[in-house]
């Protein structure tokens, strides 16, 4: 199993940046691939980005060329960009883990651009 707990969300307006982290601790040697996931008020959550182990990343079209995410052994990180009123969510860490990919999820962090 894994635990995550991400920091770095806040208020910040429109046009500006922030970065989330997530640390992974225990079972991550069979973590697949790490990501984020944001939910607004009324909607679905939503992938935003992901990184494999090898690399790879994928992003939402809403979020292409602002957002980046990156992976640094345990730790996920999404540095978020030209931030807009609608990027406000509570963003998710999530992991895929193990041989057949079960979800993990953090507790979540509230992002929100408002001016």
């Amino acid at each position: 199993q894994v635990q995550l707990v991400e920091s770095g969300g806040d208020l910040v307006q429109p046009g500006g940046s922030l970065r989330l982290s997530c640390a992974a601790s225990g079972s991550i040697f069979s973590i697949n691939a790490m990501g984020w996931y944001r939910q607004a008020p009324g909607k679905e959550r939503e992938l935003v980005a992901r990184i494999t182990t090898v690399g790879t990343t994928n992003y939402a079209d809403s979020v292409k060329g602002r957002f980046t995410i990156s992976r640094d052994k345990s730790m996920v990180y999404l540095q978020m960009n030209s931030l807009k009123p609608e990027d406000t969510a509570v963003y998710y860490c999530n992991v895929l883990w193990g041989p057949i990919n079960d979800h993990y999820w953090g507790q979540g962090t509230q992002v929100t651009v408002s001016s």
